[in-house]
């Protein structure tokens, strides 16, 4: 049975700092391209970033470039997000994702959309305070 599952989330200032993780069971984890996404209360799910199963990072969206990181360790079967300078308009659950096929999952994440997403998991909230 596959298992994906977040931690990591919680309340933060503004400016501030999180690590989540995403720890993955039940596949052969460095089969898998990964991804995070994130869906603000009253908005759309947004693709977030997507790395490679090697850990090359294919995609950040602009509003993120430059204070999070993606990151795996295949070793330990678990993906990453390091959030730096948070704003709150990051305030959002974040979600985590596998793909097996990697062309399918980068346009899932660059259209926000779910097809090429084989497995999700439940998400971990984070809430940015001004």
């Amino acid at each position: 049975q596959v298992q994906v599952v977040e931690s990591g989330g919680g309340l933060v200032q503004a400016g501030g700092s999180l690590r989540l993780s995403c720890a993955a069971s039940g596949l052969t984890f460095d089969a898998y391209t990964m991804a995070w996404f994130r869906q603000a209360p009253g908005k759309e799910r947004e693709g977030v970033s997507c790395i490679s199963r090697n850990g090359v990072t294919l995609y950040a969206v602009d509003s993120v470039k430059g204070r999070f990181t993606i990151s795996r360790d295949n070793r330990k079967n678990t993906l990453y997000l390091q959030m730096n300078s948070l704003k709150p308009e990051d305030t959002a659950m974040y979600y985590c994702a596998a793909g097996a096929d990697v062309n399918a999952l980068y346009r899932a994440v660059v259209t926000s959309t779910s097809t090429g997403v084989n497995y999700w998991g439940r998400g971990t909230q984070v809430t940015v305070s001004s």
